[in-house]
């Protein structure tokens, strides 16, 4: 049985994100098609990536059950839009935050999109619905924003915009899952996802001991470092709470001081 698959990833965009998540879907063997504007980035990408993988493979960190040279032999390059959708399982969009490119590249790829190809953007962000809205095949589209870098760090958020298709947003998990990722499915777009907003709720909290002048800079970051970071790359919020205060009020309102977090 061959460990190349038959079935076609595209990836738009060639830049770490781009080159990222070309080498995690080829390290399960999908055929996987990067494609950007100009030959020379596209050339680029491919001898960096091919080098990326050969130094996984050395240091004992590649991922996948293929070796670095099977891994790079599913990926392939292009400039032309209409190679890159052409037979497309997944398209995985990953080019620079600007919605007004953003909105243009949609429109380009939904005049030419295969009725059973999902379209996936990387955008820590915008809302899918943004650059989704009024398209023909709208409901084929949604986010999958990894964090940085995808290859070592495996969340996925999967943000459906209002019309995404519920068996696309399942879809898109289970693919994710299959590289080795671990996606996490919001139930509808928010500003912020879900990662940013616990992201800024910490750093809003941490400026605000160092504008009371409770903590310095190096103290504040300490507490992250050497404590809830380490507890935290474990255990969820929910689990640190739930062992250290195990049926207890641990949740507290607005007006109330938490009993212990």
């Amino acid at each position: 049985m061959s460990k190349v698959k038959s079935e076609k990833i595209g990836i738009v965009g060639s830049g770490l994100i781009g080159r990222s998540w070309s080498m995690l879907f080829a390290s399960v063997g999908y055929k996987v098609m990067l494609y950007d504007i100009l030959p020379e980035q596209v050339d680029n990408a491919l001898k960096e990536t091919e080098k990326e993988l050969k130094s996984l493979e050395s240091q004992g960190l590649l991922r996948g059950h293929l070796n670095a040279k099977e891994q790079f032999s599913c990926i392939s390059g292009t400039t032309k839009i209409t190679e890159l959708v052409k037979g497309t399982l997944f398209i995985q969009e990953c080019i620079p935050e600007r919605l007004d490119w953003k909105q243009a590249l949609y429109k380009e790829l939904d005049g030419v999109l295969e009725s059973q190809t999902i379209v996936s953007s990387s955008t820590s962000t915008f809302l899918p619905s943004l650059f989704t809205k009024d398209l023909k095949h709208q409901e084929n589209m949604l986010v999958s924003h990894p964090v940085n870098p995808p290859y070592y760090v495996p969340l996925v958020e999967i943000v459906p915009a209002p019309w995404t298709k519920k068996a696309v947003v399942q879809k898109t998990r289970s693919l994710m899952e299959e590289i080795g990722q671990k996606p996490v499915t919001l139930s509808r777009e928010v500003e912020g996802f879900a990662l940013n907003r616990i992201q800024y709720a910490i750093l809003n909290e941490v400026w605000s001991l160092v504008d009371r002048g409770i903590l310095d800079v190096k103290d504040v970051d300490s507490v992250m470092s050497d404590g809830l970071g380490m507890r935290y790359a474990f255990l969820g919020a929910l689990e640190t709470a739930h062992l250290n205060a195990e049926g207890r009020p641990i949740i507290s309102k607005d007006t109330q001081k938490p009993f212990m977090l």
